[in-house]
């Protein structure tokens, strides 16, 4: 399978820097087992709590203000789409990161356009595991270059749809350099390799994606990168 890219990649906590804070959801309980080992190997990460379901993940977030949520997406009691929605909507919300199979495509996307910042499949190896968490910690997108545009690209909206016409209205609203930076996202690139890519610092790069955000009513850049898919800035 194939993880996050290149940028992915994060140093290791220095002194004096706080552990980034991952809540496990999964009702698996080797699952979460496997999780809590993989993360426990790194100094800059630290789990602070485990749900069996949406509904405990959602007083976990409460109780433990985690940074990162890793949430399988079928669980008994509240599934990860109505979780994921729950725990965005909250004030200071945290990244969630769906767990998959990739056998839920749908459910995935859905999950994806509630707010959850990307998704992992459950098989992905630990270094990669580990890069992931530091990216959307970071408050980049875990997009990956190759399986999350497989996935938003596979649900893109033919011409008769309305999220197409709503996306493609809504490039009205930006600037050329903004769509620039809009099919970059789309692309699955980071603000460092946006910024080489169209001769910007990374400063601004950040400026015209928090800008995409707001015009775009997005919640994150997964959903900025949907709307690029669904306006077709990356067909062909």
């Amino acid at each position: 399978m194939t993880g996050p890219g290149p940028q992915t990649s994060g140093p290791q906590a220095s002194a004096g820097t706080q552990p980034v804070r991952v809540l496990l959801v999964d009702d698996d309980a080797l699952v979460r087992a496997g999780l809590q080992m993989i993360l426990s190997s790194a100094d800059d990460l630290q789990v602070v709590g485990e749900a069996e379901n949406g509904a405990q993940a959602v007083e976990a977030v409460a109780a433990h203000r985690p940074d990162v949520v890793l949430m399988d997406v079928r669980m008994p009691v509240m599934d990860g789409l109505s979780a994921a929605k729950a725990i965005t909507s909250r004030p200071a919300a945290p990244a969630v990161v769906m767990l998959t199979t990739f056998d839920l495509d749908e459910y995935v996307f859905q999950a994806l356009q509630a707010g959850a910042t990307g998704f992992l499949l459950k098989d992905t190896p630990p270094r990669e595991l580990l890069a992931a968490v530091r990216v959307v910690a970071a408050g980049e997108a875990m997009l990956s270059p190759t399986v999350t545009k497989r996935l938003v690209g596979h649900f893109a909206a033919d011409a008769s749809n309305p999220r197409r016409r709503e996306a493609t209205q809504s490039l009205q609203l930006l600037t050329d350099r903004e769509r620039e930076v809009l099919g970059a996202v789309g692309q699955g690139m980071s603000n460092a390799e946006i910024g080489r890519s169209l001769f910007m610092s990374e400063a601004t790069v950040k400026t015209h994606v928090s800008r995409l955000l707001t015009k775009l009513g997005a919640h994150n850049r997964v959903q900025v990168a949907i709307v690029a898919h669904d306006a077709g800035l990356l067909d062909g």
